[in-house]
């Protein structure tokens, strides 16, 4: 089945609780295809489907929350994104945010999806849903291939640099920002 074909059948919807456990597999899944190499193999090997599922659905139970997650789904989730505003502290939730400014926090898609326009659809979800005129986002310095989709969408890197800490591990590794300024003709 061609791409055209596969994709025909997207939709975009919010995610609920009860797509929680296929969301959490899908982010694991996606993050050991695309940072092998990036990521230390102990770091990718410790992720749990079960904890994220429970993260997930603490999150989603938030019914003031700032953040929006959106999934593509054919007969399942097959790809995520999650936008709200600006976190000031990086990658923390519980911090201060910039409500001038929108940032996408987060973007994976099945790696036997990857190239289909699954991504494609996800971000002109989140850029769509975002009223502000910057958009920024985090991405891992080494992931080429995320910095090439990103820039194809208009973020490209801004000359911020950081760096990220996965959950539960000692491991600092290299990211960048990048961001998008829409003029107000852009906009969603």
């Amino acid at each position: 089945m061609g791409s055209e074909a596969r994709d025909s059948v997207i939709t975009v919807r919010a995610e609920t609780v009860t797509d929680c456990a296929a969301v959490a597999a899908l982010h694991i899944e996606s993050w050991r295809a695309a940072y092998v190499g990036i990521v230390p193999d102990h770091v990718l090997a410790a992720l749990d489907v079960e904890q994220r599922t429970r993260e997930r659905v603490e999150r989603l139970s938030v019914s003031d929350s700032p953040f929006t997650n959106l999934i593509a789904v054919d007969t399942e989730p097959v790809g995520w994104v999650c936008f709200g505003p600006y976190r000031e502290e990086g990658h923390s939730l519980g911090g201060s945010l910039d409500a001038q400014v929108g940032e996408i926090l987060a973007l994976y898609v099945r790696s036997d999806r990857w190239g289909t326009g699954v991504a494609d659809r996800l971000i002109e979800a989140a850029l769509a849903g975002l009223p502000q005129p910057e958009v920024r986002l985090w991405a891992l310095t080494e992931n080429t291939r995320a910095l090439r989709f990103y820039a194809r969408h208009g973020l490209r890197p801004d000359g911020t640099h950081s760096t990220f800490r996965p959950r539960g591990s000692d491991v600092d590794i290299p990211e960048l920002r990048c961001t998008l300024i829409r003029e107000l003709g852009q906009l969603g």
